[in-house]
């Protein structure tokens, strides 16, 4: 029979070489449990070793509590043996043994760095504040990016007949002239090459629109309304504001309010209730005391609300229309049509001049005793300027784009009726 004290004992934990991580000034129970065959004169020893040197029972600073029982059949035997160890130091960190019977299972300690919480602070505190680098540039640039945008993707309005950009209506009072006339008007027109049609008189009298604000509307891209203490004291305005209202949002699309902030806080008129009702179908801006300068918010705002400008270098004439290659009269700014002859002289009529109008000259025909031969040729000669009238080209009249044109004039006698 084979001597059962030299089998080597199966090692049941841990089932392979372990590596552990625990933090310094942890503590931490390292587990050894062996099975062996039983006989009773074996007496097997489990002990523990660290780096290389066995460690002794009276040690007291790694504690060790041993067990041992016998299986179901009493033919085999189960030693454990839990180690306890005290990371106080980097001494304790190390290779840990048990050894049974020449079988040894091994524990490795490496310490590791406790968690970085001072790391994790500092990328929280990073993001956090490239978060609020994000939110102070949006905050400070978000008018510039969003103009840059619309400049260059932004809709083109062309081709719609207008001739104006903008319909400026605002109260006949000293403050509210000074500030359209020398504010508002130099700024759009100059700096930005907006065109605006000025309007100082109430634009709803007896609460409803014009004919001729219905056609001046018509004619403009965009509606501005400089809501001051005086326009509010219009009759349509202290009457009937609320249908006054739905007037101008049925003339014009996103209507501009423009309100001072001075006046703004102190109005108790029910204008600015409204206005904030229908804030998604208007614009309001607010005047401030930093809006003179070109560069505040308060015309960034404006031009946002206002249609995108295209500049057409070299042209003379409306844009709009000339994008159409129309050359009717009416429908451009410098027409030359009617060509003007001026004074030959200085001092005065010297003589006989040629008509404003281009036109044939008249025949001159002779008596029944002239050379017929003369008159033949003047008639000739008129027949072949005539000739030449008639040759003006008016192929292209049914061409052109009437139909984006809203404001036609008919020009009728009273003969004619």
């Amino acid at each position: 029979m084979a001597d059962l004290c030299s089998v080597p004992p199966e090692v049941l934990f841990p089932s392979s070489n372990q590596t552990l991580e625990p933090a310094l000034g942890s503590q931490i129970t390292l587990n050894c449990t062996v099975r062996l065959p039983f006989q009773q004169h074996c007496n097997p020893v489990l002990r523990w070793m660290k780096d290389g040197h066995w460690l002794g029972d009276e040690s007291s600073q790694y504690p060790s509590e041993e067990k041992d029982w016998l299986g179901d059949n009493a033919t085999e035997m189960f030693m454990s043996s839990l180690l306890g160890v005290n990371l106080t130091s980097d001494e304790d960190y190390g290779m840990f043994a048990c050894w049974v019977r020449n079988t040894t299972a091994t524990f490795t300690l490496q310490r590791s760095e406790a968690a970085g919480h001072v790391n994790a602070v500092l990328a929280a505190l990073l993001v956090l504040g490239l978060l609020l680098l994000m939110a102070v540039i949006y905050v400070k640039c978000r008018l510039n990016m969003r103009l840059w945008y619309k400049n260059r993707y932004g809709e083109l309005e062309i081709n719609d007949g207008k001739l104006y950009d903008a319909y400026v209506s605002y109260a006949n009072s000293p403050d509210d002239s000074k500030f359209v006339n020398f504010i508002m008007k130099p700024q759009l027109e100059n700096r930005h090459g907006y065109k605006l049609f000025l309007d100082d008189k109430t634009i709803l009298p007896n609460s409803e629109p014009s004919a001729d604000l219905i056609m001046n509307v018509s004619r403009c891209r965009r509606l501005i309304v400089v809501l001051s203490y005086a326009y509010l004291e219009q009759d349509w305005c202290i009457n009937n504001f609320r249908e006054g209202l739905l007037r101008l949002l049925e003339l014009s699309q996103r209507p501009i309010f423009v309100v001072f902030e001075s006046q703004y806080r102190e109005i108790e008129h029910l204008a600015i209730n409204l206005l904030k009702q229908h804030k998604n179908a208007v614009t309001v801006l607010l005047w401030r005391a930093g809006s003179m300068t070109p560069s505040s918010d308060f015309w960034k705002e404006l031009c946002l609300a206002l249609p995108r400008k295209v500049s057409y270098q070299g042209i003379m004439a409306d844009p709009q229309t000339q994008l159409q290659e129309d050359k009717d009269p009416m429908l451009i700014l410098h027409s030359s049509y009617l060509e003007y002859r001026g004074d030959p002289h200085p001092e005065g009529d010297l003589g006989a001049r040629g008509s404003i109008l281009r036109g044939p000259p008249p025949p001159r025909m002779t008596g029944p005793d002239g050379p017929p031969a003369l008159a033949t040729g003047i008639m000739e000669e008129v027949q072949l300027e005539e000739s030449q009238r008639s040759e003006i080209d008016i192929s292209d009249l049914g061409s052109r784009n009437y139909g984006a044109r809203t404001d036609f004039y008919c020009l009728v006698t009273e003969d004619d009726l």
